[in-house]
């Protein structure tokens, strides 16, 4: 069951972010399987990183922290605040599973 998981940077801490952004990537490649989407959340001024969301497709909640917690942007202190929640794949890249939905 996929998971997303949105966090928040700490205020002022862009440059901890992109001194840290570069292990971040590879991390994000070392688990390119357990992916189906990340990036990073911006202002509307479409520059301003406030924080990042991922979707992973993992069988639990632990999982899911587990995965959050071995993100170097984690490791270095760098999210004010960490939300999981379990999601329903509807409609994603342009692939409509809605029939596989209960209605």
């Amino acid at each position: 069951m996929p998971y997303v998981i949105e966090t928040w940077d700490k205020p002022d801490s862009l440059a901890l972010r992109m001194r840290v952004r570069p292990e971040h990537i590879e991390f994000l490649k070392a688990n390119v399987a357990s992916l189906l989407g990340a990036g990073a959340k911006l202002s509307d001024d479409g520059e301003t990183m406030l924080g990042t969301i991922y979707i992973v497709d993992v069988e639990t909640r632990a999982e899911a922290e587990a995965f959050v917690a071995g993100d170097p942007f984690t490791k270095n202190g760098l999210p004010e605040r960490i939300e999981i929640t379990r999601w329903r794949k509807a409609f994603f890249n342009f692939e409509n599973n809605m029939h596989n939905l209960k209605l």
